[in-house]
């Protein structure tokens, strides 16, 4: 915990205006979107310098404090959420693109920088940052190679993960770690991708190259409006069977396309029970084609409705109500719970099937908007937060539809992150040496255990209380591990 020494620590190596320890001054930060698991942190350091940043970590380690990594706070897993004896090092500050390099198609930023800020540095070079969140305007760079976070061009273009090419990270021990760079090859264990999803557990990224794409010389964005949810989930498979790979493929239901149409007035068709956006780029000959081709399969899947928008501001409008369909939750219901699992794209239509009977079921509406053609599902579970059994309930319904999701051969967070929300639920996707593994793992960054402890591992002992693990004569295996 944070002791008179510690706290002498921090405001000997960092000034007085890093370092809130008012209550009202901490509010802000108890939480990040997740909002259903709220806690207010011990103290806050806001870093304005990477020795900062080096200061924090080896204090924390000194003192044995935990210590939580958080970047723009707009997270829906709790990655982020503090520890109230802890330490919440806040890296919105460190927000400078270091450069763009056009001849290396790369971009090296801090980690505070915004997403939508990167495209916006090289535009005038005719490039750009693929993946996008929906809270590209917000979310922190940071932030998404913490969660690997994806978005709505990562069919095609792939997620951070792809995007990201070399990491300075800090462990809580002071080592830096320079991982990759510009060059696409480096020899050796890949441990950029060991570090980019690993929740802030394994240390703070402070720097980070990521490559640039050229912008595509022509985009079309096809609407398709259909009478059924499950055909319409179908269709998905469909299009992406017929050998097209979209920029970007995204799913509505009839709930999200009233509010987002209610919202935004963009023109979605409001009698139609589920809206496929497939958005097709590249040269004008290859959109085209593609154009024509996934017109064809929406025809075959019964389309009611099919428009297509071939200019810039038409394109953009039909994104519109895609992008703000989470904002627009809130005329549905006074909250909403974001489930974030990922299946098989064959699936989808059986899936939201299984979900629509799971809602009647908890007697709670559920409103579905998600990256389609990665089989990203984004069910959002409306509910009354103010209402301690319609609260507990909207738990209860996302982790079976989690657990769902396993079922059929998917997985629990496809782009959000376990943090504190699917803790329990790694229990039954994984099996006890996999765990075991994990926690081995996260030993060699941080023996301690100090770096964002309570998030998504769960310890061995978690996992068999919850009857997800085997235990042998009435003890846990792996002992050595069981408090971690």
């Amino acid at each position: 915990m944070i002791t008179e020494f510690a706290l002498a620590q921090l405001y000997s190596e960092l000034p007085e205006r890093a370092i809130l320890t008012d209550r009202y001054q901490k509010e802000p930060f108890e939480s990040d979107a997740f909002t259903v698991m709220k806690e207010l942190p011990g103290v806050v350091v806001l870093a304005e310098t990477v020795e900062h940043v080096r200061s924090t970590l080896r204090i924390c380690n000194e003192c044995d404090i935990p210590l939580v990594t958080r970047g723009a706070g707009t997270g829906l897993s709790g990655g982020a959420r503090p520890h109230r004896e802890g330490v919440l090092l806040v890296l919105s500050k460190l927000n400078k693109i270091l450069e763009v390099d056009p001849q290396a198609c790369t971009a090296t930023v801090e980690p505070g920088t915004t997403n939508l800020r990167i495209s916006e540095a090289a535009k005038e070079y005719g490039l750009f940052y693929a993946p996008d969140p929906s809270s590209q305007i917000a979310c922190s760079i940071g932030g998404n190679v913490a969660e690997n976070a994806g978005g709505v061009h990562c069919l095609k273009y792939g997620m951070t993960l792809h995007n990201v090419i070399g990491l300075r990270v800090l462990t809580i021990e002071e080592d830096e770690l320079v991982l990759g760079g510009k060059s696409y090859d480096a020899e050796g264990y890949d441990f950029l991708a060991l570090i980019v999803g690993s929740e802030g557990m394994l240390g703070v990224v402070t720097e980070i190259t990521v490559k640039l794409l050229p912008i595509p010389a022509v985009r079309h964005v096809l609407l398709g409006g259909f009478d059924d949810v499950e055909v319409a989930g179908n269709c998905v498979a469909g299009i992406i069977g017929a050998g097209v790979i979209p920029g970007g493929l995204e799913m509505m239901d009839e709930l999200a396309v009233r509010a987002a149409e209610e919202f935004a007035q963009v023109g979605y068709p409001k009698d139609a029970k589920a809206v496929l956006l497939c958005e097709l780029d590249g040269t004008g000959a290859e959109v085209a084609s593609t154009t024509d081709k996934v017109a064809e399969v929406m025809k075959q899947f019964d389309a009611s409705v099919i428009e297509l928008a071939t200019d810039p501001e038409q394109c953009e409008r039909l994104w519109l109500g895609r992008k703000v369909a989470f904002p627009a939750a809130g005329r549905m219901a006074t909250d909403f719970y974001c489930m974030d699992g990922t299946i098989p794209r064959y699936q989808i239509g059986p899936v939201l099937k299984a979900i629509a009977a799971m809602s009647e079921r908890y007697k709670l509406g559920v409103m579905n908007v998600f990256h389609a053609g990665d089989g990203n599902l984004h069910p959002l579970i409306l509910y009354d937060s103010s209402d301690k059994h319609q609260r507990e309930t909207a738990e209860q319904f996302g982790a079976e539809i989690l657990e769902y999701c396993i079922s059929v051969g998917g997985t629990i967070t496809g782009e959000h992150g376990v943090g504190v929300e699917k803790i329990d639920q790694m229990c039954s996707q994984f099996s006890l040496a996999e765990i075991e593994q994990f926690h081995r793992i996260r030993n060699v960054f941080d023996v301690s255990r100090n770096m964002n402890p309570g998030k998504a591992i769960p310890t061995l002992a978690r996992c068999s209380e919850l009857g997800g693990m085997h235990v042998h004569k009435g003890q846990v295996p792996f002992p050595e591990l069981s408090r971690f």
